[in-house]
C-alpha cells in the first residue's frame, strides 16, 4: 500500500514560523455567518387564472345595452289671438253689465229715493246759498205727512212766471189752516208763527188771510223780501211735491242737515 506523500507547510520568508494566509483565507476569517434556510412562499389557495382564457371570454361576451326611451312631449299649440279676443270681450261684457246695473240703480234711486238739486237763486238765503246742492228724499211723504218747517222741492205752478221747472221753499201753512201776513210777521190761525230759521232782521210782508185748501200747503222762502212763493201763486198742491230736502252736500265745507 502506498502512502500519500507528506504535505509540509510552506514557510513564508516574511511570516516566520506561521503559515501565510491569502485574501481568500482572510475573508473566511471574518464574522461568523449564519446560514438561514430558504422558506418557500405558501402556495395561494385561489386557483390560478388563465389570462388567455379570460381574454377569450372577454372577446366572446356581448354587452346588450337597454334602449333609451325618450319621452315625447307634445306641446299644445298656443292660440293667443282667440284667447286675447275672449279676454277683451269678457272685459267689455263685464263693464257693460256694471254700467247697466249702475244706470238702472241710478234711475231707480233718482225716481223713487233720492235726487240732488241745485240752488239757482237767493230765495232761501241764508239757509241755502246760491250754487248750493241738496239731496231730496222722495220717499219721505210716502211714509208720513208734510210737516211745518220742512224744506221741500216742488214743481212750480203754471202761473209762477219764474221760468224755473222746480222750486224749493219752506212749508209755513198746512191744509185747512189760515195764513196771514201782518206786523212784519206770519200768523197761522191768528197766532204769530215762531220762525227760528230766519236770519236776524228778516221780516215778512203783509198779505191778507188765506185759508189753505185740503191737499195743499202754503210755501214761503226764508229770504222773505226776495222770494216768489205762495204770496204770489197761492197754495201748492201736495201732488206737485217731489220730496223733502234733508241735507246740503255742497260745498263740502258747508255739509249739514236741513
Amino acid at each position: 500500500m502506498t502512502l500519500p506523500p507528506e504535505i509540509h507547510p510552506q514557510k513564508s520568508p516574511t511570516s516566520g514560523p506561521y503559515p501565510v494566509c491569502n485574501d481568500a483565507d482572510t475573508a473566511s476569517l471574518g464574522e461568523p455567518t449564519v446560514d438561514i434556510p430558504a422558506v418557500d412562499a405558501p402556495a395561494s389557495s385561489a386557483p390560478a387564472v388563465n389570462e388567455a382564457a379570460v381574454g377569450e371570454v372577454a372577446q366572446d361576451t356581448i354587452v346588450v345595452e337597454e334602449p333609451v326611451v325618450e319621452e315625447l312631449v307634445v306641446e299644445e299649440p298656443v292660440v293667443e289671438e282667440p284667447v286675447a279676443k275672449q279676454s277683451v270681450l269678457r272685459s267689455i261684457t263685464e263693464w257693460v253689465v256694471i254700467l247697466g246695473v249702475a244706470l238702472v240703480a241710478a234711475i231707480v234711486i233718482r225716481q223713487f229715493l233720492l235726487q240732488a238739486f241745485y240752488i239757482p237763486s237767493g230765495s232761501m238765503e241764508h239757509t241755502l246759498e246760491i250754487k248750493d246742492r241738496v239731496l231730496v228724499n222722495k220717499l219721505s211723504y210716502r211714509l208720513h205727512e208734510v210737516h211745518r218747517g220742512d224744506i221741500i222741492v216742488f214743481e212750480r205752478p203754471a202761473d209762477d212766471g219764474s221760468g224755473s221747472k222746480d222750486l224749493i221753499k219752506r212749508v209755513v201753512g198746512l191744509p185747512g189752516e189760515t195764513v196771514e201776513g201782518r206786523d212784519s210777521a206770519v200768523f197761522v190761525n191768528g197766532q204769530r208763527l215762531n220762525e227760528p230759521y230766519l236770519a236776524k232782521g228778516v221780516t215778512s210782508s203783509s198779505f191778507p188771510a188765506q185759508r189753505v185748501p185740503p191737499g195743499h200747503v202754503w210755501m214761503m222762502g226764508d229770504n222773505r223780501s226776495n222770494s216768489r212763493d205762495s204770496r204770489v201763486f197761492g197754495a201748492v198742491p201736495q201732488s206737485n211735491v217731489k220730496g223733502r230736502a234733508f241735507i246740503r252736500v255742497f260745498p263740502i265745507r258747508s255739509i249739514s242737515l236741513l
